[in-house]
This record gives structure tokens, C-alpha cells and sequence, in this order.
């Protein structure tokens, strides 16, 4: 993977060389390691390869090297999808410009921990919904889970994944694949899975991931006494009119499960 370069690393490797240092240290994987780069007035030296200052450096913005030069991790299909830096290292991304992430108070990465933790992966196969930059499945695979079954239908999503450092590669316990998991869930075998992180898009986005027939196809898969967090957010009751973890609770309830809200989300344990 080349380098990753942010207004913040672009500061100080200017800053380095406009003080005479002819070596500044960073991070160019956001914030996995440090490195240490060669400055001078015309641009930057690492692992062998000259690169130039950027004329513009934006801010919420990603850059990778694609070989002849420096451009945004963003793409435009249908929706502006864009990986973005947060204060913590491990980015958020957003699409049309709306977070898809946690990062006001709590790193995503650590976010992620946390609510895995909730449905206790180690030994268990784990239904991961949507996949995202993959930071569930993460920590699941850490967490010791035998197999994680990730899905994420976006391609352009997946292509965020592929310049992030902090996304996991594919193998191993991780079974990631390209598809729409309101489709894909018709597939699984019942009672396949021992736990499940559903971690859909707002509602207004994908009211299907929301609806009594998803909700019932997890209860299909789910072994008995098994464990599903359910991110919701906590959409403002007034601007958005609806009371979603509550209406989610409650499907959830009718579709076998024992619901609570829990945080930002909701906790279910499969009814035997």
C-alpha cells in the first residue's frame, strides 16, 4: 500500500522543511505506524520514491498515491462516497456527506470493540450484515470468532476498504462477500449462525434493512439463545418524527427475540 497523506501529515512535513530538518517523523497508514520521511523545499522522500507537495491540501479529506500522483479516497457512482480522517487515526467514511461512523467521542475503531463485544464472538460463526470498512469483522476475527460472514453490497465501499490500513483483508475467519444481505439472507441455513451485528445505513437511507421480514430472516438463522446488536443511532425524535431504536425493539421482539435498548442500538437475545 502507497502512502496515505492528510492535511495534518501534509502540515508537518511542510513545516519540517521549511525549518532546515531534513527528516520529519509520521504516519503515512493513518496512524498504524510512524515512519520517518526526507523533506526538503520541493517535496518528500520515502521508501525510495520522490513524491512533490500537494498544491491543495484539503481538510475531511484522504489522499493515496495512484502511481503518478496524489487523489482523494473518494468516489462518485450514483452517491459521493468518501473516506474521511478523523482525530483518532482510524477514518470514518461518509455517503453524500453523511457520517456512517461514530467519531465525536469515541474513536470507530474502538466504537467497533465495544459492541462487538456485546455478542462475545470467541468460538462463535458471526453474521456481519454490512460490512462497512469491515471494523466489526475486525474484532470479531480478533475476538477469536471461528467464522464471520460479512456483507457489503457497495463496490465503491469495498474499494474504500482496499486503501485503508485499518480495514482487515479478507481470508482466514473472514468470509467478505459482495452483495446485498436483504437478498443474500434468504440463503442461509436456519439456526447457521451463533450471533449476529447488523449495522445498517440510517432508515431513511435502507428502510428494508429495517422492516418485519429482515427481522425475521435473522431469527431464522440465529441459533436459539443467540446474540444480535442492532446500531440504530439516536436519531432526533422531533427532526426525524420517528422513535427508531424503539420501533426496532419491538419488530425485533415480534420476530423472536428478547430486545432492549442498549446504548446507541439495540441488544437481542434469540428466544428459545
Amino acid at each position: 500500500m502507497g502512502p496515505l497523506v492528510t492535511a495534518k501529515v501534509h502540515d508537518a512535513l511542510r513545516a519540517a522543511a521549511r525549518s532546515g530538518t531534513t527528516t520529519a517523523r509520521c504516519s503515512l497508514d493513518l496512524e498504524r505506524t510512524t515512519t520517518v520521511v526526507e523533506t526538503d523545499a520541493e517535496g518528500w522522500a520515502w521508501r525510495g520514491q520522490r513524491y512533490r507537495y500537494l498544491d491543495a491540501c484539503k481538510d475531511r479529506t484522504i489522499y493515496y498515491w495512484t502511481g503518478e500522483g496524489f487523489e482523494p479516497v473518494a468516489r462518485f457512482t450514483g452517491s459521493l462516497i468518501k473516506l474521511v480522517p478523523t482525530d483518532w487515526g482510524p477514518p470514518t467514511f461518509e455517503i453524500d456527506g453523511i457520517k456512517m461512523l461514530p467519531t465525536s467521542q469515541v474513536s470507530p475503531w474502538e466504537d467497533a470493540r465495544q459492541k462487538v463485544a456485546m455478542i462475545q464472538p470467541r468460538g462463535k460463526v458471526v453474521l456481519d450484515t454490512c460490512g462497512g470498512l469491515g471494523y466489526f469483522a475486525a474484532w470479531c476475527v480478533d475476538g477469536g470468532a471461528t467464522r464471520v460472514l460479512s456483507y457489503e453490497k457497495n463496490p465503491d465501499v469495498l474499494w474504500l476498504r482496499s486503501l485503508n490500513p485499518w480495514s482487515p483483508v479478507p481470508g482466514g475467519a473472514l468470509d467478505l462477500t459482495r452483495g446485498d444481505i436483504t437478498e443474500q439472507v434468504a440463503g442461509l441455513p436456519d439456526a447457521s449462525v451463533d450471533a449476529i451485528l447488523h449495522d445498517p445505513p440510517r432508515f431513511g437511507i435502507a428502510g428494508e434493512l429495517y422492516s418485519q421480514a429482515f427481522y425475521d430472516h435473522l431469527a431464522r438463522v440465529i441459533r436459539r439463545k443467540g446474540l444480535l446488536f442492532h446500531y440504530t443511532g439516536s436519531p432526533n425524535r422531533l427532526t426525524s418524527g420517528r422513535d427508531v431504536p424503539n420501533e426496532v425493539a419491538k419488530r425485533l421482539r415480534l420476530s423472536g427475540f428478547a430486545a432492549e435498548i442498549r446504548g446507541d442500538g439495540v441488544f437481542g437475545v434469540r428466544r428459545g
